[in-house]
């Protein structure tokens, strides 16, 4: 059976569920279900938080118009995100959610577990994230909130995470990258290769620093140990003394006045780029290509001691049921599908089935996004604009070569408010 008509099927299913269930509430023939069986599948709108940089408006009306039901995005930004996850879930039914905030919501009676087998797409997706492993079966770094310890629930209950797969996920990997330092080429003066040049004095005043105790403080980290200055045992979990050190170097190094700025949002860190007010600094993939697109070169810089990787999951709220719980499957399904894959491709970002986002890309799209190839073609981002002349290959080649050089992971640490005391100390100094 084509996806296709998979898809039909199933949404012909819901229908008849939902009109022969209704009818037969209406006539008592049947009590006690949930009113939400009485709907039409027309009637249901599911309502998905998310990100600025995955809640795209064409996703959502690409969702509505093939599934038969409403998606409607609502974008936040991740701090505030997290807020509404952890105070009005009840106003959304799924997230995207980031991997470290599975530490903050696991166990608070947020989620609901989503059973394995209700997801069609394993076998697709990177078993980086399915099975902590590479496609040739090497390990990958367990530093910091490495994807594959939180992906699986013990039980259904979802209250604790398992040590190894189960039938029960507490959310499903969408969306990933490996990030790094973006530059200004035409400003920084000289070659950058390590995450030490963040804080090096050949760049002071002109460096920017990513305000988050989650994701800034490893880029502190890896240009720390990169700058010789501490060796960690484990980056992404750091000890109390290790916490007291890197803060203490970090106060004296900003008050030598390195950093120009603390960012916290997307168009902040696009701002200090594009402005050259800042040459080197902590920045997203998709900041780098909205430099890209104002006509000023900007490089998503490679660096030897290798990437900060960091996911995106789709997360099921614990309040939806009936009908609307059928629906979020079919979405979760669709979503992982390959349409989203390729329009965040279009953005930097990877799908965590990156061969279901291949069929809705061009050859020279693949080519650029994923192979790490010259590109063929102009490539032009979601909304159309120019982001590659012809020609250009992507910054840190292949996806293969980027994921496969992740040193650490975005974290929530053991000494989580103990390190977010001294973080706030650190950057109100």
């Amino acid at each position: 059976m084509t996806r296709q008509k998979s898809l039909k099927t199933r949404r012909s299913m819901l229908k008849l569920a939902g009109t022969a269930i209704g009818g037969a509430i209406g006539s008592g023939a049947i009590g006690g279900f949930p009113m939400i069986w009485a709907q039409n599948i027309k009637d249901v709108v599911l309502r998905h938080a998310g990100p600025p940089v995955t809640t795209i408006p064409s996703i959502a009306a690409q969702a509505s118009k093939e599934l038969g039901f409403t998606v409607q995005m609502q974008a936040a930004e991740n701090a505030d995100l997290l807020n509404r996850l952890l105070s009005q879930s009840s106003a959304m039914d799924c997230c995207d959610i980031t991997i470290v905030y599975l530490k903050y919501l696991v166990g608070r009676s947020v989620l609901q577990t989503i059973p394995v087998g209700k997801f069609k797409w394993w076998d697709q997706t990177y078993p980086l994230f399915s099975k902590g492993t590479y496609p040739d079966g090497q390990e990958a770094s367990k530093q910091g909130v490495a994807p594959y310890t939180i992906l699986y629930a013990a039980d259904q209950s979802g209250n604790k995470f398992a040590e190894e797969p189960t039938d029960w996920a507490n959310i499903i990997p969408t969306i990933t990258n490996a990030d790094t330092l973006g530059i200004r080429p035409d400003l920084v003066g000289r070659p950058v290769t390590s995450w030490a040049d963040l804080i090096s004095p050949d760049f002071k005043g002109r460096a920017a620093l990513q305000d988050s105790p989650t994701t800034g403080v490893i880029d502190v980290a890896m240009a720390m140990e990169a700058g010789g200055h501490i060796k960690y045992a484990n980056k992404g979990n750091m000890t109390r003394p290790e916490i007291d050190k890197t803060i203490a170097t970090m106060m004296d190094i900003k008050q030598s006045g390195q950093f120009r700025s603390f960012w916290s949002t997307f168009d902040q860190s696009v701002n200090l780029m594009a402005s050259g007010e800042v040459v080197i600094q902590s920045m997203w993939s998709p900041a780098v290509t909205a430099v890209r697109t104002r006509g000023i070169p900007c490089v998503f810089q490679p660096l030897k001691e290798g990437y900060r990787g960091w996911g995106y999951t789709m997360g099921a709220m614990k309040h939806v049921s009936g009908l609307k719980l059928d629906c979020f499957y079919e979405y979760l399904n669709w979503y992982c599908a390959g349409f989203p894959g390729a329009v965040v491709a279009r953005e930097g970002y990877y799908s965590t089935q990156p061969e279901n986002a291949r069929k809705f890309l061009t050859p020279a799209e693949w080519d650029y996004w994923y192979g790490g190839k010259p590109a063929q073609t102009d490539i032009v981002d979601p909304f159309g604009k120019l982001v590659e002349k012809a020609g250009r290959s992507r910054d840190g080649g292949s996806f293969d070569q980027r994921m496969g050089h992740i040193a650490v992971w975005n974290s929530v640490m053991d000494q989580d408010r103990y390190l977010t005391r001294k973080w706030n100390e650190f950057i109100t100094s």
